[in-house]
């Protein structure tokens, strides 16, 4: 089984469509939320991603634009873009951002765990190896795939300890690929990183592919007409940071 794992579209349709060309063949996907918020596409991305799977775990944005969730607290910048998107948003997508399940969630019986945050907690931020902690001896599945911090990477515990089995791939402009080997005795939590709004100083789509035969995850970096992303936001007339954080990556 191949599963095709995004996270935090963040209604970049642009980005999402470069993701899906790029993406090696797949025999599902798993949304681990943040289809919608900050991005100037949200129906088109809401629409694209039901037609994907069923297989769709709900995110802080995902929550506070439909309506089920305050955004107290967020920021100035994602409050404007919350209140953009739930005018911008039909009664359909609405509907189907309410219907979204809370992680964890388990696509493949006990061996995989999907969450947006944390399987502790579906808020939580997993930055750093401390945070990891927890979740890693806790969670109730060998390999937990969690979004939230549109940082690509990967955490371990094995029996010689803690470590992050991934290096950072160098900024550019090309698609980039890696490969990590799973070991059966080791748990992992998996970040495929940001489909729509990185923030590891890497501009480029983030997305990864789960193979439980291969025993193997792949990481992915793709290149997309970020100015047409660009162009959506300002558009809508959401705040010019949203846009000009896109080609940062950050």
């Amino acid at each position: 089984m191949r599963a095709l794992v995004l996270s935090d579209i963040h209604a970049n349709i642009d980005a999402l469509q470069a993701v899906l060309n790029a993406a090696p063949a797949h025999d599902m996907v798993w949304d681990l939320g943040d289809v919608v918020g900050y991005g100037g596409a949200p129906n088109e991305a809401v629409d694209c991603m039901r037609t994907l799977g069923k297989v769709h775990v709900r995110g802080n944005h995902d929550r506070v634009c439909c309506g089920i969730a305050s955004s107290d607290s967020f920021n100035a910048v994602a409050y404007k873009a919350v209140q953009w998107t739930r005018s911008a948003l039909t009664a359909d997508s609405l509907a189907w951002l309410s219907n979204m399940s809370q992680g964890p969630v388990m696509p493949d019986g006990p061996a995989v765990s999907c969450v947006h945050g944390s399987p502790l907690d579906e808020d939580d931020y997993v930055i750093g190896m401390g945070d990891a902690c927890a979740p890693l001896l806790y969670s109730q599945t060998r390999i937990t795939f969690f979004g939230h911090t549109h940082l690509q990477g990967c955490f371990s515990l094995s029996d010689q300890g803690w470590s992050q089995p991934l290096q950072r791939f160098t900024r550019g402009n090309d698609a980039v690929q890696m490969s990590l080997p799973l070991d059966a005795a080791t748990r992992y939590m998996v970040n495929p990183g940001s489909v729509g709004q990185p923030r590891d100083e890497d501009w480029r789509a983030a997305f990864a592919l789960y193979d439980d035969e291969a025993m193997q995850i792949e990481f992915f970096r793709v290149p997309y007409d970020i100015a047409a992303a660009q162009k959506r936001i300002r558009e809508a007339g959401l705040p010019g940071r949203l846009a000009s954080r896109l080609s940062e990556g950050r």
